[in-house]
């Protein structure tokens, strides 16, 4: 590792710590509605959650607006962040890969006791991928832009079928909610104490989530894409002077609406082609599972361009600024909303579990990013960091920073 002196603390770009903070709303709706389970819902859970009208809604609007977007939002926003750090080593004349790394190594502790309560941590996933962005970093833009377009189209995912055809690369991933493991693994959350669900999580809930990032489902593949994107995005400076950008952002949505609307008619023809039991063992679906990362892709871009243009105006900028703090504290609100919805819902807590429907669910998730926004507002007008940032940056730099705000 490299020696780097702590960079200076340069003024934040408030948009990207904003955008960041409405990324991790976006996480927390979806897990909180999904009840922590981390994988595939049993039937029986499905059918208790669902008791009505409103929680369809809740469902159709989740799955549309959120689900398998926000994470994507948040992936790039950790490529962005990358090439920041990188960018500032570098405007000092030095080299922040070797720290970088070590950043990583610290993420990967920091995300495995998260995924002890949850087991569909992400942490865990970038501090692997995060790896591989560090070559990137030197990387001409043509390079970074095709490997991304390629992953985006789902070479990964191909690649791994073709020698797969479906199976399983590392535990033994079912999307059935009959499945006897889907129903073990949910009856463990359900009544289990706090060390069996630690104890199933510490293992074989990595596996599982192994096989859906970087088999046939492929969110691993999706997540580095959207990486590069944000080290791409980084170095063309687009969020210090966004403002300026008029072309680009209004080029943006017009060719990701276009995206999410032809992705989505792709899905609707493959699936709808293929009857009511869908199986993932043949190259069709595999071509569905692709018009579906596109879609998620354009709805992505989608929020991002949207998310600019009313931060241009005064009024939605006010608003929108509230996500600002919760955002520069998102690494402790992640972790911490994930221990408290863990807590609500699962045996060693409250055990609400499958007791609450959709509708309820989704009132709790609002209720808790509202409640986390206040406090990392107040946390950050006495506190420099957040808990765990500065706990992250301090084991970085082996050095303890100030954080209590002076006067």
């Amino acid at each position: 590792m490299t020696a780097t002196n702590p960079p200076a603390v340069k003024e934040r770009i408030e948009i990207i710590d904003a955008l960041r903070g409405f990324s991790l709303a976006g996480i927390v709706l979806v897990h909180l509605v999904e009840n922590y389970i981390g994988g595939p819902p049993p039937t029986a859970f499905t059918e208790a959650v669902h008791q009505g009208i409103p929680d369809t809604i809740v469902d159709v609007f989740i799955g549309f607006f959120f689900r398998g977007k926000f994470f994507a939002l948040f992936s790039f926003l950790f490529g962005l962040s990358f090439f920041i750090q990188m960018d500032n080593a570098a405007q000092k004349g030095a080299y922040f890969g070797g720290r970088f790394l070590w950043r990583l190594v610290l993420l990967l502790l920091i995300g495995y006791a998260h995924s002890l309560f949850y087991a569909g941590d992400i942490l865990t996933i970038y501090a692997l991928l995060g790896i591989f962005l560090i070559p990137f970093y030197k990387v001409k833009n043509p390079w970074v832009l095709l490997f991304s377009a390629l992953l985006f189209l789902g070479l990964g995912r191909y690649v791994v079928f073709a020698f797969t055809q479906g199976d399983s690369l590392f535990g033994n991933l079912s999307i059935s909610g009959d499945d006897p493991a889907v129903m073990a693994y949910y009856e463990t959350i359900k009544n289990g104490s706090l060390i069996d669900v630690f104890s199933v999580n510490a293992w074989m809930s990595h596996l599982n989530k192994m096989d859906f990032q970087f088999a046939i489902f492929g969110r691993g593949y999706l997540t580095f894409g959207f990486f590069l994107l944000g080290l791409y995005v980084g170095r063309m400076g687009f969020f210090k002077n966004y403002k300026e950008h008029k072309k680009l952002i209004k080029q943006t949505w017009i060719w990701s609406l276009v995206l999410f609307l032809l992705s989505g008619v792709a899905m609707a023809v493959i699936f709808g082609s293929m009857g009511p039991d869908v199986k993932f063992d043949n190259w069709l679906a595999m071509l569905g599972l692709t018009a579906y990362d596109l879609n998620n892709v354009a709805m992505t871009f989608l929020f991002i361009s949207v998310f600019v243009i009313l931060y241009k105006k005064t009024k939605p900028q006010k608003w929108l600024s509230r996500f600002a703090p919760y955002g520069k504290m998102a690494l402790t609100n992640y972790f911490f909303q994930s221990v408290v919805g863990t807590f609500l819902l699962f045996g060693w807590g409250l055990g609400l579990i499958g007791e609450l429907r959709n509708i309820y669910t989704f009132g709790l998730a609002i209720i808790l990013v509202a409640v986390q926004m206040f406090l990392s507002k107040w946390w950050l007008e006495r506190f420099r960091y957040g808990p765990i940032e500065w706990l992250w940056r301090s084991a970085t730099f082996l050095k303890a920073f100030p954080l209590k705000k002076e006067g």
